[in-house]
């Protein structure tokens, strides 16, 4: 793997979790919004969520592994799974 791909393979990890705590924020806001309070534990839950699966983005990255894919991915023509 290429010095290019592994910079980018870093800055695409920064982003899910860039994006991953900004639910948490929103989420956040909009139950202050609401008036209910989450406990902090929940929220150390929550950021230690993020950090595994941070964590598990770096290691399939430096070691090959294959990513979680949310879309599935088909070639034009073939059903999805023959692809």
């Amino acid at each position: 793997m290429s010095i290019g791909g592994i910079l980018l393979g870093i800055i695409n990890i920064g982003i899910v979790v860039a994006l991953l705590l900004l639910v948490g924020v929103i989420a956040l806001w909009i139950m202050g919004l609401l008036g209910m309070a989450l406990p902090d534990e929940v929220r150390k839950l929550y950021i230690a969520i993020v950090a595994l699966i941070a964590l598990y983005l770096i290691v399939a990255l430096l070691f090959g592994l294959p990513g979680i894919r949310v879309l599935p991915m088909s070639r034009v023509g073939l059903p999805i799974g023959f692809g």
